[in-house]
C-alpha cells in the first residue's frame, strides 16, 4: 500500500502546484480575485505566461495518469490519481484549499484515461466555447492581438456545455466499452467539479438578495450566483 500512497499524495501535490497563482504574484497580480485564473493571467499579464500556465495545468491531468501506468498500476489506481490530481487542483493546500474549477486538469486527465470518451463527451463543451468566442472574433475592426485574446466576453454557455461535458463522460465511457473503474472514477469527478462549482465563495454570495435556490442552481449550472 505504500506505493499506491505515494501514488495518490503525490498526485494531489502535483495538481494543487499553483503555478497560474505564482505567475500572477510575480506581477502583482492576486487572479483568485477573477472568475477565471487562466483568463486574467492571459489578459492582466501576457499571453505567453497565460499559455504556459495553461499548459502547464493540462500537464498536471496527463502526467498523474501517464506515470501511474508507467509505473505499473492497476487501472484503478491510475483513474483514482487522475481524479486525485482535479482535487488537487480544487482544493490546493498551497493556497488554504481555495483553487479553481478542475476543467483544465479534468479534461486532461479525461483524455489521458480514455481519449476515445473524452473526445465524443466533449462536443457539448466545445459547443459552448464556440458560441462564447466565434461572435467575438468576427466583429470588425479588430486588431491581430485582440483576435489573439483567449476566450471571449462573460457567458452561460461555457459554463453550461463543459457541466454537460462532464455529465455524459461516464455514460459515454460505458458506451465505449471502458473498465468500471474508469466509468466510476469520471463519474466521480464530475460530482467533485459540480460541488467546486456551488461551493467555491458560496457564503460571501449568500449574502446577496438572490435566494439560496436561485444561487443554487445559477452556480450548478452556469458557474455563477448572477446571470
Amino acid at each position: 500500500m505504500w506505493d499506491e500512497l505515494a501514488l495518490i499524495v503525490g498526485s494531489y501535490l502535483l495538481g494543487a502546484l499553483p503555478l497560474i497563482y505564482l505567475l500572477g504574484r510575480l506581477h502583482g497580480i492576486d487572479l483568485r480575485e477573477y472568475e477565471d485564473m487562466h483568463l486574467a493571467l492571459w489578459r492582466n499579464v501576457n499571453p505567453v505566461e497565460g499559455l504556459a500556465g495553461l499548459c502547464f495545468d493540462f500537464a498536471k491531468g496527463v502526467i498523474a495518469v501517464l506515470v501511474a501506468r508507467a509505473l505499473g498500476f492497476e487501472i484503478g489506481w491510475v483513474a483514482f490519481a487522475g481524479v486525485v490530481a482535479v482535487v488537487g487542483q480544487m482544493w490546493p493546500v498551497f493556497l488554504k484549499f481555495d483553487g479553481e474549477k478542475g476543467n483544465s486538469v479534468g479534461s486532461a486527465m479525461s483524455v489521458a484515461l480514455a481519449w476515445q470518451a473524452f473526445i465524443i463527451a466533449a462536443v457539448p463543451g466545445a459547443i459552448g466555447a464556440a458560441i462564447r468566442t466565434v461572435p467575438r472574433l468576427r466583429q470588425p475592426g479588430q486588431t491581430m492581438k485582440d483576435r489573439a485574446k483567449l476566450g471571449g466576453p462573460p457567458s452561460l454557455s461555457l459554463p453550461a456545455g463543459m457541466a454537460v461535458s462532464f455529465a455524459v463522460l461516464p455514460l459515454v465511457a460505458w458506451w465505449r466499452d471502458q473498465p468500471w473503474q474508469v466509468i466510476v472514477a469520471f463519474a466521480g469527478m464530475f460530482v467533485l467539479i459540480m460541488i467546486r462549482r456551488v461551493t467555491a465563495g458560496m457564503s460571501e454570495d449568500l449574502r446577496r438578495p438572490l435566494g439560496r435556490k436561485r444561487v443554487f442552481l445559477n452556480r450548478l449550472l452556469f458557474d455563477r450566483s448572477e446571470i
